[in-house]
């Protein structure tokens, strides 16, 4: 868990480098639980770190709890504070009204595809090249992020976010303009991701660098506005072209969606300097941490079940009968689900754990697809479905930030971030045009769609739960490290004041501390 301070230890080379320390010393003791290491940083690279010297050891020393005189220094200068607060509300709804105007707009686009899919618009175009172009732009978004990350640290985090202002506002006014299918590639496919990445990107880690004890739930509520957006818009598009036309809507929307996030981009303030943020754009050294291998792995999954639901579920309501404005509020519906259960999810993840949350939540939203979404062939229904999924489809959004951030430590998160979204392109690219292939293979119906989009939650919800073990191993040994040993303490309140369960099989780091086997860890219950 992170507490209020970030880690002290900094990633340099295939090591670490002690730049500062957040410990004190009253008495020969770690003088409070908040000025513990416990964010993960500390320990990579299968080595563990001598608290003295700052070097690797394989061997963690034992110690009997207390730190000797003149064994760390406090450098109060280093230490950052997050304000948790404050104008760090005002940054969250900035963020917030940012994923409106951009995830949440293009969630709309469900809409459009099923328009496409009911009306000739550009004569020849297939279902396949259709669903390339919703896929197209959250991978163009993705992949962007390198760029991105560049610019903001050249040239600072507003300039990132007007760079994407002015991509997605000339990208929905070209769009009104196509007469083609490749027009239609180039300005809401290409161009709409690249402002939506920008835009993205130079926000994500905003909300959570003003927070410590609240993250998860300020990352949530900026996060729920992807959902607000979509429900909005789903419903606004279709008004729009329904009673004026297809080209008035994406003007309407381009220049709403311009004004709105110029002025949140005007507003923004980043804490990049006080928290020492890393803004390599490709960090290839992360590559070597197979808990980052492991937080890609699911990721990558869950990208493919979020996109076969948010874009297939309005055509899927056609399907089964159901007229354009039926499968519109559907998706309307799938959005306000998400608007509405991403700021629980984080707000519970603070107490609950953050990588508990989010398996878990990620393991309900394959559930809900394989046993209701599977048989769901009512309007009814199609609305319960769109309401619960909705709630725990769109966890992934709500948690990267946190999940990254518990798991890497907060100075590599944007990093880490940058080559999360270029893994991301792949699934996001291809994964409604999959379903859309296995609608076809199935003669139209959707039941094998909806076993692979259940299937790859459930399978994303356990990569992170092997993430979730490697985590309470490495509060293991870095509880091993400090020496902090009790009973009946909260093991992740901080990582000291863990005391290992230990056990037959438990291996030792060091005095009498052991380290849990792996599969133990897989069926423990603990706060991560």
């Amino acid at each position: 868990m992170m507490t209020n301070h970030e880690s002290p230890l900094r990633e340099v080379g295939d090591g670490k480098e002690e730049d500062g320390s957040v410990r004190d010393r009253i008495d020969g003791s770690v003088k409070s639980k908040d000025d513990v290491v416990r964010d993960g940083s500390a320990i990579g690279d299968g080595g563990r770190r001598d608290a003295t010297k700052g070097e690797k050891s394989d061997e963690v020393p034992a110690t009997d709890g207390t730190v000797e005189a003149g064994e760390l220094e406090v450098d109060e200068k280093k230490v950052d504070e997050p304000p948790n607060g404050g104008y760090g509300w005002v940054m969250v709804a900035c963020c917030a009204i940012i994923n409106a105007h951009t995830w949440g707009l293009n969630s709309s686009y469900g809409v459009f595809l099923a328009y496409y899919l009911a009306n000739d618009v550009f004569p020849g175009a297939t279902p396949l090249q259709y669903a390339f172009i919703g896929g197209l732009s959250i991978s163009q978004a993705l992949a962007v992020s390198p760029v991105a990350t560049m610019t903001t640290r050249l040239y600072g985090t507003r300039t990132t976010l007007l760079i994407g202002v002015f991509f997605e506002t000339i990208s929905l006014i070209g769009a009104s303009f196509s007469t083609k299918i490749w027009h239609l590639f180039l300005s809401q496919g290409v161009c709409f991701g690249w402002g939506m990445g920008f835009l993205f990107v130079g926000s994500v880690v905003i909300a959570p660098q003003w927070f410590s004890t609240k993250r998860s739930l300020a990352n949530g509520i900026s996060a729920a506005g992807s959902g607000v957006g979509g429900l909005i818009y789903s419903l606004a598009a279709q008004s729009i072209i329904r009673n004026v036309s297809l080209a008035w809507a994406f003007r309407i929307l381009g220049i709403i969606a311009g004004v709105v996030n110029f002025t949140c981009a005007i507003l923004v303030k980043d804490r990049n300097k006080q928290i020492g943020s890393s803004q390599l754009s490709f960090d290839h050294r992360l590559f070597k941490r197979i808990e980052f291998l492991g937080l890609l792995t699911f990721g990558f999954l869950s990208m493919l079940g979020y996109i076969v639901l948010l874009f297939s579920l309005p055509s899927y309501a056609r399907s089964v009968g159901m007229d354009a404005r039926q499968g519109s509020i559907i998706g309307a519906v799938l959005n306000l689900g998400q608007a509405m259960g991403r700021p629980p999810i984080g707000y519970f993840s603070d107490s609950f754990g953050r990588v508990n949350m989010a398996a878990t939540m990620t393991f309900l939203s394959g559930l809900f697809a394989l046993v209701v979404w599977m048989f769901a062939d009512s309007f009814g229904v199609l609305i319960f479905y769109a309401i619960v999924g909705g709630a725990v489809a769109g966890t992934y959004w709500a948690v990267v930030a946190p999940v990254t951030t518990e798991i890497m430590g907060i100075v590599d998160l944007p990093s880490c971030l940058s080559i999360t979204w270029l893994v991301l392109v792949l699934p996001t690219t291809f994964a409604e045009p999959i379903a859309l292939e296995i609608v076809a293979f199935n003669g139209g119906t959707y039941r094998g769609a909806t076993l692979f989009a259940g299937f790859m939650y459930v399978g994303a919800a356990g990569f992170l739960w092997l993430v979730r073990a490697w985590k309470m191993g490495e509060l293991e040994r870095q509880a091993a490290i400090l020496g902090r040993r009790g009973s009946n303490m909260d093991p992740l309140t901080v990582a000291a004041e863990h005391r290992p369960s230990g056990g037959e099989g438990g291996r030792e780091v060091g005095g009498d501390v052991k380290i849990t086997p792996f599969v133990t860890r897989l069926f423990k219950w603990q706060r991560v």
